[in-house]
């Protein structure tokens, strides 16, 4: 059982182990819930977003803090909101009034025990929408289990199978071994992949991975590792959207887009793999706006 307050908090693999009233550890919060956007999002998978959107909440605040993170702002806690937990079941409500797919919780690590007691609260209210836990993998699999009656679709990141990658870019070489644990849970929880009629997703998982610059060699083993592991059991999100926002020295291997040529790679050998339960990108996805506005929306 989670404890909602959080005095020593171990909740994540950083094993903090502060009180959260008084000090704030890796993930940078305290006790209470703090979001910085809560509104129809229209960038996931085509089985998330659907037509009408999929209902994400955008937690502040994180436990892994990549150096290239797109969402730095709230991963840092700089932006949001302080809310209660009624509020959150209250908000996972009004996103089902504007017809979203399904309420995405959208990096909740940190905020387990909360979250939780908030979709209880509005489940007792009439919440009926399957419930996406959006997430960086960087998770303890007692968490999972503790989310299995809670958690209908589980969108983990797979970021890096080389510890020395998650090491420089995430301050977490055990990542690879966190990450693959975690997963393992989340395919267990969930089982096989289940669709409705039109298509959207009610049930697995999709397993995400970024390309970064230079980086081709682990993102064909992570492909490789997850489909030796899992076949068609599961969905991978093979993602070309890598975009600079660090361009410090310290980094300069990342200070550009992936190429055609390295993503193509990519997919070339999940191809040649024999993958077929997948998502690829198209077009110059990095000129995009994946990144939406952290203007407390919806909170």
């Amino acid at each position: 059982m989670l404890k909602e307050n959080i005095n020593t908090c171990n909740l994540c693999p950083r094993n903090c182990n502060v009180n959260r009233d008084e000090k704030r550890g890796f993930c940078l919060t305290a006790n209470e819930i703090m979001i910085a956007r809560a509104a129809l999002h229209f960038w996931e998978e085509p089985c998330i977003s659907g037509t009408r959107g999929s209902g994400a909440v955008f937690f502040s605040g994180c436990n892994l803090r990549c150096v290239y993170c797109q969402n730095s702002k709230i991963a840092s806690a700089q932006n949001g909101k302080i809310i209660s937990i009624k509020r959150l079941s209250q908000i996972f409500l009004e996103l089902e009034e504007k017809k979203a797919h399904n309420i995405n919780l959208v990096t909740p690590s940190h905020y387990l025990p909360q979250i939780i007691k908030a979709i209880t609260l509005s489940k007792q209210n009439g919440l009926s929408l399957p419930i996406v836990y959006n997430t960086s993998s960087y998770e303890k699999v007692n968490a999972i289990k503790a989310l299995s009656s809670y958690v209908d679709i589980y969108m983990p990141d797979f970021k890096y199978l080389n510890s020395a990658l998650s090491k420089r870019y995430s301050n977490a070489p055990d990542y690879p071994e966190i990450a693959k644990a975690a997963i393992d849970e989340m395919v267990n929880r969930a089982g096989k992949p289940l669709f409705d009629k039109d298509g959207m997703m009610k049930k697995g998982v999709i397993v995400r991975h970024l390309v970064l610059p230079g980086c081709t060699e682990d993102s064909k083993q992570i492909i490789k590792y997850l489909y030796e592991t899992y076949g068609d059991d599961i969905y991978l999100s093979i993602m070309n959207q890598y975009t600079p926002v660090n361009t410090s020295d310290t980094f300069r291997e990342l200070n550009r887009k992936i190429t055609d040529k390295e993503y193509n790679d990519v997919i070339d050998f999940a191809l040649k793999l024999g993958v077929k339960n997948a998502f690829i990108q198209e077009g110059d996805t990095a000129d995009e706006s994946f990144i939406p506005e952290f203007n407390n929306e919806g909170v």
